[in-house]
């Protein structure tokens, strides 16, 4: 079921992943789950950035137009979404260094459980104070990394101490992918394919 594992995520994490480890429901449920989640941070994010407004510092909100806003919210979605699919991957094809087999569905598994606190920060930014989703954000970083430490050895089948270092060689690649995309963002704005404010 989607969302089902949300709850236990949050409250005994360890349990929550040998329950998805035992149960392995399919990728169609994992994809189902992040196809959701991400749907979080595109969705709370245009409605701050068009009906809320954004506040840096001092000075007046910064308003989006809806198709500007909106743009952002479909390109920032399909991110999300292909990020937890790329780094699945990665988590699959780095496992067999780590002397594990798992399949595509474990390593999506951990990939899309563990980007769930990340995404759920989404919600912080309904109150679009840079200075608060940021500190909700590092937050929610903060327990996706813990996430990953915990989940790794018992979904992928990883003695802990090689799973620390596995993990680990993970959280580095997930900074890589987020270090890009910000990347390009930049790359983007530079070019002229940028936000529209409302003046």
């Amino acid at each position: 079921m989607i969302l089902s594992h949300i709850w236990g995520i949050y409250t005994h994490p360890k349990q929550e992943w040998k329950l998805i480890a035992d149960r392995h429901e399919s990728f169609i449920n994992s994809l189902s789950h992040t196809l959701f989640i991400a749907l979080i941070p595109a969705i709370c994010g245009y409605y701050s950035s068009v009906h809320i407004g954004w506040s840096i510092g001092a000075g007046n909100p910064i308003f989006l137009t809806h198709e500007s806003a909106l743009a952002m919210a479909i390109l920032m979605y399909g991110g999300l979404v292909g990020g937890v699919l790329a780094l699945g991957l990665m988590a699959h094809w780095m496992a067999h260094s780590f002397g594990a087999n798992p399949s595509h569905v474990q390593a999506i598994e951990v990939s899309a459980y563990t980007a769930t606190p990340l995404y759920m920060v989404g919600f912080a930014t309904l109150y679009p104070e840079l200075w608060f989703v940021m500190c909700v954000g590092l937050a929610g970083i903060a327990y996706s990394v813990y996430m990953l430490y915990t989940g790794v050895p018992i979904v992928m089948g990883i003695h802990e101490d090689r799973g620390f270092i596995y993990a680990s060689s993970l959280v580095t690649v997930g900074l890589v992918f987020m270090v890009s995309m910000l990347g390009l963002t930049v790359f983007a704005w530079s070019s002229g394919i940028g936000p529209a404010f409302v003046h």
